[in-house]
């Protein structure tokens, strides 16, 4: 079995320098030089796939309820775990490990949080998570764990995964690298990301935004339509004169209202009439998009697998009926936790092995939330209830009655 050792073997460095390179190109582009600069693509991005991940990266950065769904699914999976061996020694170098195994973009060494954060993101953004293990160069432990983009992946024909660099292939079948995919089959063995399903639906939504924006500009306040009479010819008043005054008090008139502010009203001759442009039923129009917009939202939702509830849009859903849906999504989490724990479980051996230590560690996440004290207080409370009616009935005598009470704290 053969690891990668940091800073000694060039492979990884060139690895590194060409994940880098392809970083900056699409990474350092800004959310606000617009969609064109942002999605620079050519054919061979299609052809290898990886402007889908431009395009989901996109996505997240720039509509609030995709970044809301990623957001909530990171957050989510992303709770607070530990590693479990049964040596205190083994505990403890676990511990370290914690704290070490990875680098944040700045080089600075992270904890757990921060490296599940980063995990988690790549999973549910691009459908995968992956990359290389590296050890001191010593050999007296694990160094760091070295994320790899997904657009860096690439499929051949032959099915095999690699990364290419300098016109040169690095196969991916070694014991040093880890693949997470999300959602994989047989169609799509290097995983789905949570927005395939979404990429059409967010552009609606977001046409409806910018439609509701552009009707706001143009007719979404009332304009004055003001009609003026000219006034009656006076007797001996020639043409030029008759002309002149018309377009005079037409231009004072015109003047007045140009000038008039918002908390003023203007004045004039019974001969102008001043009615208003716009639509006749506000209420109506407001309410028709509001609800055009919810039916976009939900969707994204759903297409994300998360009730909209989750993402603050509640719309008249009961406790008891969001209780049953957050417990879905949890039973998917968990599912999702039991693949990074195996993961997270093979570095966690390894590391072992290379300090001598002859076992194996388990990785737990801890999901309790604090919204579920009352209902575990109750259950308790509960049981407690239920062993003295079983010790006063005499089902039990008093040392079970002891031992389950104590389970139960």
């Amino acid at each position: 079995m053969k690891f990668f050792k940091r800073d000694k073997t060039e492979t990884v460095n060139r690895v590194t320098q060409a994940t880098s390179v392809k970083q900056t190109g699409i990474e350092k582009q800004s959310p606000l030089r617009g969609q064109r600069s942002l999605l620079k693509y050519n054919v061979g991005d299609f052809q290898n796939g990886s402007f889908r991940y431009q395009l989901y990266k996109f996505l997240v950065d720039t509509i609030p309820a995709v970044n809301a769904c990623l957001d909530t699914w990171v957050r989510l999976s992303a709770a607070p775990g530990e590693y479990v061996t049964k040596s205190e020694r083994g505990q403890r170098i676990l511990d370290e490990l914690t704290l070490s195994m990875y680098k944040n973009a700045l080089g600075k060494r992270g904890s757990m949080v921060s490296f599940l954060s980063e995990l988690y993101t790549s999973l549910f953004r691009d459908g995968l998570f992956s990359g290389f293990l590296t050890v001191k160069e010593d050999g007296s432990g694990i160094d760091q764990f070295i994320p790899v983009n997904a657009s860096d992946i690439y499929k051949s024909d032959s099915g095999k995964f690699y990364i290419e660099f300098d016109n040169k292939r690095l196969n991916l079948d070694r014991n040093d690298f880890y693949l997470i995919p999300h959602n994989a089959d047989s169609s799509y063995p290097i995983g789905k990301s949570i927005l395939q399903s979404v990429s059409f639906v967010s552009y609606i939504e977001q046409q409806l935004i910018d439609d509701m924006r552009r009707t706001s500009h143009n007719s979404g306040y009332h304009r004055l339509h003001v009609k003026i009479t000219p006034p009656d010819r006076l007797s001996g008043e020639s043409d030029k004169s008759y002309v002149d005054r018309i377009n005079s008090y037409f231009d004072s008139t015109v003047d007045m209202i140009k000038s008039c502010d918002i908390d003023e009203n203007p004045v004039t001759w019974d001969n102008v009439h001043i009615e208003h442009v716009g639509p006749e039923n506000v209420k109506a129009v407001t309410n028709s998009w509001f609800m055009n917009h919810r039916a976009m939202i939900e969707e994204i939702c759903a297409g994300t697998n998360l009730a909209p509830f989750l993402l603050g849009y509640s719309f008249g859903a009961t406790s008891t009926w969001a209780s049953f849906k957050f417990d879905i999504v949890m039973r998917q989490i968990k599912s999702i936790q039991a693949e990074v724990a195996s993961f997270l479980e093979w570095i966690g051996n390894i590391e072992l092995a290379m300090h001598g230590v002859d076992e194996k560690c388990r990785y737990q996440f801890d999901n309790t939330f604090a919204y579920q004290a009352s209902d575990e207080s109750q259950i308790k409370s509960s049981g407690v209830d239920n062993i003295l009616k079983l010790y006063q009935a005499g089902l039990i005598d008093e040392d079970t009655a002891r031992i389950k009470s104590i389970e139960l704290i």
